[in-house]
């Protein structure tokens, strides 16, 4: 159980994707305009880290290693969070329209997004077991969940402030994600 703790503690705040590790960048920025898209967007991430952490975990170890084909294991990986996300696409367009418009290009983006293909290759690179590496892909989509919403919320209440002519757009949300940012390093202050 502590092990558990141990990983949601560090997938969520001391070693979270976006903010401490810069990963998921491009959808951060680009969905987190409004709460509601940026939650629907966390919603698919979970869901696809937490896939991808299960299958890239069973392809590595039931058929890379045992073909010894381990140096394909990136483009392996890659091939299966774009088919989850292909899942998840098809899944949103039929069952739930407004959002699957809502989250527009940023959807397929989930493909590339380096931070699911990072969760993949850090639970081979950690050696964690099969509920380990689900938990961890679990985990850290929480992390980008609780960053990216958190972000939206500031983001929302930007859009009622007047910040001089300069700042306004995405200049002043670079410096609030680096301000957050700043604050989510400090939890790598704590020892779990």
């Amino acid at each position: 159980m502590k092990e558990i703790l141990v990983i949601l503690l560090t997938a969520v705040l001391t070693q979270n994707f976006v903010f401490i590790k810069f990963m998921g960048i491009c959808p951060f920025l680009g969905v987190s305009d409004k709460t509601d898209k940026a939650v629907g967007m966390s919603f698919a991430v979970i869901f696809v880290m937490t896939l991808s952490s299960a299958a890239t975990w069973c392809v590595y170890h039931y058929v890379l290693i045992p073909y010894g084909l381990e140096y394909l294991k990136t483009v392996a990986f890659i091939l299966i969070i774009a088919s989850l996300v292909q899942l998840i696409e098809m899944f949103l367009k039929k069952f739930i329209p407004a959002l699957y418009a809502s989250l527009g290009i940023y959807l397929p983006l989930i493909t590339t997004n380096c931070a699911v293909l990072g969760v993949a290759l850090i639970n081979i690179q950690q050696d964690y077991s099969f509920l380990r590496s689900v938990f961890y892909g679990f985990s850290s989509g929480l992390g980008f969940m609780a960053a990216i919403v958190i972000f939206a919320g500031v983001r929302e209440r930007m859009q009622l402030s007047s910040p001089p002519r300069a700042f306004r757009g995405m200049p002043i949300a670079l410096i609030a994600a680096g301000l957050i940012a700043m604050i989510f390093s400090g939890f790598s202050g704590f020892n779990v």
